[in-house]
């Protein structure tokens, strides 16, 4: 049997495994040891074992459970509830205000966590009630929340990035510079839609009344400094590694610690917290590394077939398509399998095939990441099946139907394709913040 024949063999059969609700890191690992030892024999379970120990030397993923635990500790002792006011406040007296609010809010999150499931939960839990309760209308606020929840996997310390990094052996540091400006513009892009719509529709957003904003100046400080905290870690972490003093594991290990000390000095720390964030850190942690296991064993075998090659003369040679043309093949692709898989097993399936694509057609990794994430966040909140519906529908309140989330995320689907569309463009949008501070 010829060897693209296989290599489309093993893709489908993982594609179907997955389809047919398998879990990811099962489908991809078995298929994956299964071709090896079809094609080798018996010496084709070297391919899970050297896969096993080249994740246990890997030094960079001792960051993940880092970030993990410093999201998990600065969402689960409530410092977000203070975040949330702290917008209330300040924001309140604008049309849409508290939309935007949640906006900021998501990303301060975002500079947290890593993860778009912890801005989701946040969002759902804090925000959408309040915002329902003072007469925002559910279609546009159940929106905000899902696109808003959304930068966590693009703002730093996005964990996504870091997987990818991982993957496609770039530095991690480029990579969270790189997502910076386009995570803040779209962020500013989702503001700019809430200001428009709310001044044309003011009754989708309405003001707070004044004697709910009258509060104290003393007390608008404080919340401004409750806001400012996250930041303050982020800087604790992000400035001595982009200033070469730590290395990566160090500045994740000195933003779990900022994090918990965060935590102790407000007096949220206890027992219940520390026992729940160690859980769900555990939880993921282990999660992200079986998968990725998966993924190295099966990236093996499928680059050992020479797939890479056969796909590049495939576009560029029998059919003739410009490597833009496949750019956008390949981000149509993600679209259509994060109706049906969320964004770590999306890269894993595709990083064998699509890294090594992107380097020879002349594209940068650095610049393809930053892509990748933001076509992730688009599939999110994709219907039919996007991951993020289905995790609203799970946490809205009972009033939301599934019907209101899809109608929702229409308007922000298309102000992301806009954004996504600005940094294919304009790459410098990705790229000059790394090159500033690493002189590339």
């Amino acid at each position: 049997m010829p060897y693209e024949l296989i290599a489309i063999l093993m893709f489908s059969s993982m594609m179907l495994m997955l389809l047919s609700g398998q879990r990811v890191f099962g489908a991809i690992g078995a298929v994956g040891v299964i071709a090896a030892m079809s094609l080798y024999g018996t010496g084709g379970s070297d391919f899970a074992f050297s896969s096993a120990m080249k994740l246990m030397k890997w030094y960079p993923l001792l960051t993940l459970p880092m970030f993990i635990f410093m999201g998990y500790v600065l969402s689960e002792s409530g410092l977000a509830d203070d975040l949330y006011k702290m917008f209330h406040v300040w924001m309140g007296s604008l049309n849409g205000g508290l939309a935007i609010g949640t906006i900021g809010l998501m990303v301060l999150v975002s500079a947290m966590n890593g993860l778009s499931v912890a801005g989701m939960a946040i969002g759902a839990t804090i925000a959408l009630p309040e915002l329902l309760r003072r007469g925002y209308d559910k279609k546009m606020v159940t929106g905000v929340v899902q696109a808003g929840s959304s930068l966590g996997i693009l703002v730093p310390p996005s964990v996504v990035l870091v997987l990818y990094a991982m993957i496609a052996r770039q530095p991690v540091g480029q990579l969270w510079l790189a997502g910076i400006l386009p995570g803040l513009m779209m962020a500013g892009l989702f503001i700019l839609y809430i200001v428009i719509r709310c001044r044309i529709q003011p009754e989708l957003g309405p003001a707070l009344p004044p004697e709910e904003r009258n509060v104290p100046r003393s007390e608008k400080y404080r919340l401004l400094a409750a806001g400012l905290l996250p930041l303050g870690i982020f800087a604790a972490m992000m400035v001595p590694f982009v200033n070469g003093w730590t290395s990566l594991v160090e500045s994740s290990a000195i933003g779990a610690l900022a994090a918990l000390f965060a935590a102790l000095v407000k007096g949220r720390m206890n027992m219940l917290v520390l026992e729940t964030s160690v859980r769900q850190t555990l939880a993921i942690s282990c999660m992200f590394m079986w998968i990725i296991m998966a993924a190295l064993c099966f990236g093996a075998v499928f680059d050992g077939l020479g797939a890479v090659r056969a796909i590049e003369d495939l576009f560029t040679d029998r059919l003739g398509l410009n490597p833009w043309t496949i750019l956008i093949l390949m981000q149509l692709s993600f679209i259509v399998m994060g109706t049906f898989l969320d964004d770590t097993a999306m890269l894993v399936i595709v990083a064998p095939l699509y890294v090594p694509l992107v380097g020879s057609l002349g594209f940068d990794l650095i610049w393809y990441g930053v892509l990748y994430t933001m076509t992730t966040q688009i599939a999110y909140m994709t219907p039919p099946f996007g991951y993020n519906l289905f995790l609203m529908r799970a946490m809205a309140p009972p009033e939301i139907s599934l019907g209101d989330i899809y109608r929702s995320i229409v308007p922000f689907v298309i102000v992301m394709v806009v954004g996504l569309a600005i940094v294919m463009r304009f790459p410098d949008l990705a790229l000059w913040l790394p090159g500033i501070v690493y002189g590339t």
